[in-house]
């Protein structure tokens, strides 16, 4: 059945809610930003004993925050956002599940087998999560890395999942054109994982209510988990209450 997956964003040293696909070097729009820090958020997942959760850290100036966050809730969540082969270990290290990875698997807008290789023989498959959030074009989904804001050449389909769900534990997808606008979720994508995905997979795109869940877990077969952010309460929402998340997963137990 599909669970209710916890997220905590960071920009800029805060934790926010933003629009996805806005999101450059110069910033993002913005739906909220917290007066309470990672760890607090941390904490609260940590209290409601929800697992499987990310903090993603877009940008710099977010690694005091996230190492705040770790140790809040130590074996708790996963971690990405500029991880890399040189610091993937000291992640998990502090506290981190899993870690998860996009964009150092790319080589000039290639994707490199001997990168996925090398991360994975540092960290262990069994800590691996492989990030592929993406933007729809006239090919398809295709993974979009750098903070999405580059449109790689490798598409999400069956034949790309069966090379990877080898090589990680868990896909993460955000679907990064609905990212934050609270317009629902892309059920083609959905669908699509549902249907190739083995191994875990958490969505994360355009969720605004509970609804969404009982949405997921029927496109999905219930075999993939879905993140809701900006229309949840604890992150100024007003679609769906933490409290109603945390017991649509004690339902599923």
């Amino acid at each position: 059945m599909t669970l209710f997956r916890p997220c905590i964003d960071l920009h800029q040293g805060q934790v926010k809610q933003i629009v996805g696909g806005t999101l450059t070097d110069a910033g993002a729009s913005t739906n909220f930003v917290s007066t309470q820090s990672a760890a607090y958020y941390a904490d609260l997942y940590r209290q409601y004993q929800l697992t499987g959760g990310h903090i993603i850290a877009l940008g710099p100036n977010n690694q005091q925050q996230v190492l705040a966050a770790l140790a809040a809730y130590p074996k708790g969540m996963q971690f990405g956002g500029g991880v890399n082969l040189d610091n993937a270990s000291s992640y998990l290290e502090a506290g981190a599940t899993h870690i998860i990875v996009t964009s150092y698997l790319f080589e000039d807008g290639q994707f490199s087998w001997s990168r996925l290789d090398a991360i994975r023989s540092a960290v262990g498959a069994e800590h691996l999560v492989l990030d592929l959030s993406c933007r729809k074009t006239d090919r398809g989904w295709m993974i979009a890395t750098d903070r999405w804001q580059t449109v790689t050449n490798t598409a999400i389909d069956k034949d790309t999942i069966k090379e990877l769900e080898d090589h990680c534990a868990e896909f993460l997808v955000h679907a990064a054109d609905v990212e934050g606008l609270q317009s629902g979720i892309d059920r083609d994508l959905v669908k699509l994982l549902g249907d190739c995905c083995s191994i875990p997979c958490t969505y994360a795109g355009g969720a605004r209510s509970l609804e969404d869940l009982k949405l997921v877990d029927s496109l999905s077969s219930g075999k993939v988990d879905l993140t809701i952010g900006s229309a949840l309460d604890i992150f100024g929402g007003t679609g769906v209450s933490l409290a109603e998340c945390v017991e649509w997963n004690r339902q599923a137990d």
